[in-house]
């Protein structure tokens, strides 16, 4: 049988109306749940009962009969009529020893083959007349039969006779006229005698030729039923895909929190709606309290997400638990939501986690940087986008800059439906970028940004995370709280939030209460608001843009001040708004 991973791959790159089939079909599972769990958890451990199964699916007769008929019912009467697994169990029950099996010997019936038949009945007429010896001998030695005078059968020496050493001197005589003595070991003599050696040949040449007759017929038996390859193919195509969809049945009606089937719409319209997501292997871990999530990645207005927030706050569980959700949907498994929307994805990439690869000489940040290239390359505005933590490898500017350029592209270029974790703060000024300005104009896919929220005790400022994901910008990521949390020295800690005062110019996060900012941020430069600072980062980058795209070699001096001096005195007005670009004057 295929394995399920190879089923599910199959039905995450099948067309739409086979995914929303699978969902209807896991529909009409779980809406049968307990004659489906029968089913699972006995009938689907063995083929030979494919009539139990049968048997149970025509017990269903609830709104989805007719595509049980049509899906497993008339697929099933087909390949296990007489033409096709029921000729191939008579092939067996006709060719296979049904008695040798017991002993764990597959082989060959006798009355399968003429000559095999004739072969057999040989070897039991010389083994009956060796028996037939071994009796008359025991009589001659006035030996106890099997008690004193054992019969053995080896590959050095065939049949032989064996006593104890104990009886050895009662018939030593005898030993030495009438047999011949092969050895004498610790358990007993061996000895045969000519008519013994004789028989114990003949056998031994029959038993080969019924071995050879036997490895010809395995290979004509062997040849027949490889033409059954296409009967097993297909049936057990079907049952893996039942079993599928019996396992994600079994996973919805068991779970404790209550799963939901998804609303499955065209890659090219719909959004990605999830309501109370959670992570279907988070949450099943018994010391947790999973907290959900709503994702709305809508075109035009929230496609590409930003999310920042505190260390350990849950950015990463909440990116993957989407990806996890659209694929479970997309292989035709109701979903950990409340209610869930999902706009069908041709492919899911992911760049999560970091690690190096030694054996291939890869560096964690080259790790990185090809995972990247790999979805610059091969994702399309019909793909979604998982990325964690993007350019922390390297230095802060060049992996700021990194980021920046692979966001502005994903958004202008791939359009994609994304997920962006990152510490890159100043990244939430995309959010804020206009789509018109410069020279080439750009078609927005919609930029928003979002964070995971904390609380910060005013007291005894202890970091509290909520695992809440809102709208709205983040800017700090709390490292040094997590230093505490992993015991961190006083001192060390205390050091570090000096420096990292003495180098940030804005104020703590809009999630920190007003009356803890004072406190974590009275060393801090400046103070402006995240939304500020992500509005006037954009200005500036803007006005950096339009400086870079002036052709100043082509203008004279009095000229290129004269442009110059226009951009700045714009960039100075628009300061008047915004106290953060204020500083720069």
């Amino acid at each position: 049988m295929p394995p399920c991973s190879s089923i599910k791959c199959q039905l995450i790159c099948c067309p739409l109306q086979t995914v929303t089939c699978s969902v209807t079909s896991l529909y009409l599972v779980v809406e049968s749940a307990s004659v489906f769990n029968f089913l699972h958890i006995f009938w689907m451990q063995s083929c030979i009962r494919l009539p139990y199964i049968k048997s149970a699916l025509e017990g269903y007769e609830g709104q989805f009969s007719k595509l049980i008929k049509d899906r497993y019912l008339d697929p099933l009467e087909l390949w296990t009529d007489d033409e096709h697994l029921n000729k191939f169990i008579a092939l067996v029950e006709t060719s296979v020893d049904l008695d040798q099996l017991e002993n764990g010997e597959y082989m060959i019936s006798p009355s399968y083959d003429t000559t095999l038949s004739a072969l057999k009945e040989e070897q039991e007429s010389l083994e009956h007349q060796i028996h037939n010896l071994h009796k008359q001998t025991a009589n001659d030695l006035d030996l106890a039969l099997d008690k004193a005078l054992k019969l053995d059968k080896g590959s050095q020496f065939g049949h032989v006779f064996r006593i104890t050493k104990k009886e050895e001197p009662k018939i030593r005589k005898k030993l030495t006229t009438q047999f011949i003595v092969l050895e004498t070991r610790k358990d007993g003599v061996r000895f045969t005698n000519t008519r013994l050696k004789k028989l114990g040949d003949q056998y031994q040449r029959k038993l080969e030729e019924y071995k050879s007759c036997q490895k010809d017929l395995v290979d004509r038996v062997v040849r027949t039923t490889a033409t059954f390859s296409e009967v097993f193919g297909s049936l057990a195509g079907m049952l893996s895909e039942l079993d599928v969809l019996l396992s994600f049945a079994d996973l919805a009606c068991s779970c404790p929190t209550p799963y939901t089937r998804p609303d499955i719409i065209p890659s090219d319209e719909g959004d990605i709606v999830l309501e109370g997501s959670r992570h279907p292997c988070v949450e099943a871990q018994d010391w947790v309290n999973f907290i959900p999530n709503d994702c709305k990645l809508v075109r035009g207005k929230s496609w590409f997400q930003i999310i920042t927030g505190p260390n350990m706050g849950g950015k990463s569980t909440f990116i993957r638990q989407v990806g996890v959700n659209v694929l479970m949907a997309q292989v035709g498994s109701f979903v950990p939501c409340v209610k869930a929307s999902i706009s069908v994805r041709d492919c899911i990439f992911a760049r999560v986690g970091a690690g190096d690869c030694q054996l291939r000489g890869v560096s964690t940040f080259m790790q990185e940087m090809l995972e990247t290239a790999s979805i610059l390359k091969g994702a399309t505005d019909k793909s979604l986008i998982i990325i964690d933590e993007l350019g922390r490898g390297t230095s802060t500017y060049d992996g700021f800059g990194l980021a920046w350029a692979i966001c502005e592209h994903l958004v202008e270029v791939i359009k994609a439906p994304t997920l962006f974790a990152t510490h890159f703060h100043e990244l939430t000024a995309l959010a804020h970028e206009s789509p018109d300005h410069g020279p080439h104009k750009k078609q927005t896919v919609g930029v928003a940004n979002y964070h995971v929220s904390a609380h910060i005790d005013s007291s005894s400022r202890k970091l509290t995370m909520l695992y809440k994901v809102e709208p709205g910008a983040c800017d700090q990521s709390f490292g040094i709280h997590v230093a505490e949390f992993a015991n961190f020295p006083a001192s060390v800690v205390a050091l570090a939030r000096e420096k990292a005062a003495e180098l940030e110019d804005f104020s703590p996060a809009a999630i920190i209460p007003s009356n803890a900012q004072e406190e974590v941020g009275s060393k801090r430069k400046r103070e402006s608001d995240p939304d500020e600072i992500s509005k006037g980062a954009a200005r500036a980058h803007r006005f950096l843009k339009e400086f870079s795209d002036l052709p100043l070699e082509k203008m004279d001096l009095k000229e290129a001040l004269q442009q110059v001096k226009e951009l700045k005195d714009g960039l100075q007005k628009d300061a008047l708004n915004c106290q953060w670009l204020q500083q720069f004057f």
